[in-house]
């Protein structure tokens, strides 16, 4: 082994089973370790510290496991200064460019540390230096240009997790990553709690929303949510907006008429004509404003002048004239709605809940509610470390949530 780094992490290293998860890596990476010191937590609150010396049989080979271990919130004892190159071409970064985390990032230049913006994993670090105000900042591959100054290495940079917490009454980001097994009130009310903080911290709520949110006869609370302001910004593909939009006009979901639970005639293609009506409108707000729409979720969604962003994809019908078919612009129109959000909830979505997990910094406190296990396990598994997951049916999980937010609403259940 030619190649060495000191690093170290503090948390809770033996609980959540993060140290053998740092070692696991360097053995994945072809290194080696000997940990210097290991101060163990006395008490289930105290945070564990322990330094390690990794080793590697070349230095790029080194870098990269540094950059992984990152992702663990492992930092360099000596991280010095960062070193850049500049981009040679439009949509390619420069050899051994940092790969991100979503982990709030410091770069040290000049014997200084400056905060770089909006984290997000897997992107580069663009460094701006071109006035007095130093800027550092992650941007995706796609919108990288020549000439960019882009950091390379890991050298002079260092990550910091998100605070590790169990307080009473919070949400208990902490604990097990998904839950089956407890209370559904429970977690109702903790997922209230989360909204009810971030609206008081002055900060957005952003839902990212699947079909099976209309399927479930969730809709209504759902509206019920948006008109109590508790839901912000919603992220969305064509079809949780298609099937709002059918329900609206037809009182159906994929032909099924949601009173009855059975299907119509003609049912199969109410869908595509409501397609056609709002394509015919222009536009869903211009649905709304002439009267056309007169009821559902992205109804109160631009009657509340509330933000929405619908991405679509190869399977689409239609799709809805708001729909980016640009899966780039798409991408941009997301990143530029996370401003001041402050707590996410994802329900019923598997793409689009990956798709906003792998842009939110681990900040952001996250809960993905799904009937499937797989979905909610998907999203930490994929880096969204902050990510907890509650495995239930989402259309009397939605209901409850309206019920514990919303004053007077009943559940439809109940």
């Amino acid at each position: 082994m030619n190649a060495s780094e000191t690093v170290e992490i503090t948390g809770h290293l033996i609980d959540t089973g993060i140290l053998s998860r740092v070692l696991d890596d360097i053995r994945e990476y072809a290194g080696d370790w000997v940990i210097d010191r290991f101060d163990v937590g006395h008490d289930a609150a105290d945070l564990s510290h322990a330094t390690i010396t990794v080793s590697t049989p070349d230095d790029e080979s080194l870098q990269r496991l540094l950059m992984r271990l990152q992702t663990r919130g492992v930092n360099q004892v000596d991280p010095g200064e960062i070193e850049t190159s500049p981009c040679e071409q439009d949509g390619v970064f420069p050899d051994f460019f940092y790969s991100t985390t979503n982990l709030e990032t410091r770069i040290r230049m000049g014997g200084r540390w400056i905060r770089v913006e909006n984290p997000e994993m897997d992107c580069g670090l663009v460094l701006d230096d071109s006035t007095d105000d130093v800027r550092v900042f992650t941007l995706p591959m796609s919108d990288v240009k020549a000439g960019m100054k882009v950091v390379t290495g890991a050298s002079g940079i260092k990550v910091d997790v998100p605070a590790m917490t169990k307080a009473e009454g919070s949400f208990g980001f902490m604990e097990s990553d998904v839950s089956s097994e407890k209370p559904q009130a429970v977690l109702v009310r903790q997922v209230a709690d989360g909204m009810r903080e971030a609206k008081a911290n002055g900060q957005k709520v952003l839902w990212v929303g699947g079909p099976g949110v209309v399927h479930t006869g969730a809709a209504p609370a759902m509206v019920a949510l948006v008109d109590a302001g508790f839901v912000d910004v919603l992220f969305a593909g064509n079809a949780l907006a298609t099937h709002d939009i059918e329900s609206a006009l037809f009182g159906t979901s994929l032909g099924v008429d949601l009173a009855q639970g059975r299907g119509v005639e003609h049912g199969h293609e109410h869908h595509i004509r409501a397609l056609n009506t709002i394509r015919k409108s222009g536009s869903i707000r211009a649905a709304v404003d002439s009267g056309v729409l007169t009821g559902g979720i992205m109804h109160a969604l631009v009657t509340r002048g509330k933000d929405y962003v619908l991405v679509g994809s190869v399977r689409d019908d239609g799709p809805l004239p708001d729909v980016y078919t640009d899966v780039l612009e798409g991408q941009r129109a997301m990143r530029a709605k996370l401003t001041d959000v402050g707590f996410c909830l994802m329900v019923a979505t598997m793409l689009h809940s990956v798709a906003t997990g792998n842009i939110l910094p681990a900040s952001i406190p996250l809960v993905c509610v799904d009937i499937n296990p797989a979905t909610v396990t998907k999203l930490a598994d994929r880096g969204s470390s902050q990510a907890r997951g509650i495995v239930t049916d989402v259309g009397l999980f939605l209901e409850q949530l309206a019920s514990e937010l919303v004053d007077g609403y009943v559940t439809r259940r109940s």
